[in-house]
């Protein structure tokens, strides 16, 4: 069973890209935010900023760009069939 928080709970951003498989370790999802390779609303984000169910994150990796949604919050990493419940 997935550790999924209800929207009034806090998790970092790192960790929550982490958990929903966009990076291998939370130093890597740290790293490539305060690189300024994910966006919310436009803007740079830092690796503390608390994700809400809603938030749209646009994130670089390589020559891919991809646009997410969030769905549902998690600090626990699974498998995948479960991360990809936690953004469109």
């Amino acid at each position: 069973m997935a550790q999924k928080l209800e929207e009034e709970d806090q998790v970092r951003l790192d960790k929550w890209l982490w958990a929903a498989r966009f990076y291998k370790t939370r130093a890597l999802a740290k790293a490539a935010i305060e690189s300024g390779k994910v966006h919310h609303r436009g803007e740079r984000c830092k690796p503390g900023k608390e994700p809400r169910v809603g938030d749209e994150f646009e994130i670089r990796t390589g020559f891919d760009e991809k646009t997410i949604v969030v769905q549902a919050l998690s600090i626990v990493r699974r498998g995948a069939p479960e991360a990809q419940t936690l953004y469109v």
